[in-house]
């Protein structure tokens, strides 16, 4: 799982030892650290993906600030291979939010070589969030297939790769099996997430986001992220899909439902149950 807030509150210890006793099998982590990497150890629990900081002055437009962004992360790379870390998580929003997808593109290009390269030395896998980004700019690249393939092709390195999450793919209308087919053997990661399709509010808003406050947490409007299992998401196909490209990667819940959340125990029983869901297509 990747560690929602509650349930993060209570240490690593706890967080680990918990993990394991409702079967999950793997953490994603904020960040690495020996502690973190023993407690997982001492739990069972293998490390999932690493989150790195400091990815939106990637896309800075001060070349000097870019510069020193890039030296930061392979010191961040460093680190995590050195305590064991595989998989690094990041998404590429950047820190101007109004900054067309067009130029954050030609960005990535300059600066994004070197890292996949510092990545191939350190064995390591990038994998990118396909979240669009906040409203109303939306300006993440990489979370449309126009943008996927044409950083795949600039890149081919399977060291540079994406986190598959359909629930960001439902939301847009883009056929989050369709995005497997052309794209999956590019999948360094994936979460396990849904969106349901709100229709009465799809009716009151469009597919922009909603004028007044929306009626649920974690929705723009006519879309709700929830729990595998109450959305849209084929999860047997989606797992059809991830053997057919022999990804051994872990399935890791993202929580952001608003059934489950606001307290401990209502995050505990989200997990346990997308993780009941998943478990029936998922060896």
């Amino acid at each position: 799982m990747r560690i929602p807030p509650k349930i993060g509150a209570e240490g690593i210890e706890k967080i680990a030892r918990w993990g394991a006793e409702v079967g999950l099998d793997s953490l994603d982590v904020p960040q690495l650290t020996p502690e973190i990497r023993s407690a997982c150890e001492k739990a069972g629990l293998e490390i999932g993906t690493v989150d790195v900081a400091g990815v939106a002055q990637l896309f800075s437009l001060d070349e000097q600030r870019r510069a020193n962004a890039v030296d930061n992360l392979k010191q961040q790379m460093a680190e995590i291979s050195a305590l064991g870390g595989r998989v690094l998580f990041m998404c590429l929003v950047p820190e101007d939010h109004t900054l067309p997808r067009e130029e954050s593109l030609a960005i990535w290009k300059d600066t994004f070589p070197e890292i996949v390269k510092y990545a191939e030395q350190k064995d390591l896998y990038i994998a990118i969030e396909g979240w669009p980004g906040p409203a109303p700019y939306y300006s993440t690249i990489g979370c449309t297939p126009e943008t996927l393939r044409a950083m795949f092709e600039a890149i081919p390195s399977k060291h540079f790769g994406m986190t598959y999450d359909p629930s960001h793919l439902v939301r847009l209308g883009i056929d989050h099996i369709r995005v497997l087919t052309e794209f999956g053997e590019r999948v360094n990661h994936c979460h396990g997430k849904d969106t349901e399709i709100l229709s009465d509010e799809l009716y009151e808003c469009g597919v922009i986001q909603s004028t007044f406050p929306e009626k649920y947490l974690f929705s723009e409007g006519s879309w709700r992220y929830t729990i595998p299992g109450h959305g849209e998401v084929d999860w047997g196909k989606v797992a059809v899909r991830l053997e057919q490209m022999d990804y051994k990667g872990p399935v890791s819940i993202e929580l952001e439902d608003h059934r489950y959340w606001g307290s401990l125990q209502a995050e505990q029983q989200g997990i346990v149950k997308a993780a009941e869901h998943l478990k029936l297509y998922f060896k």
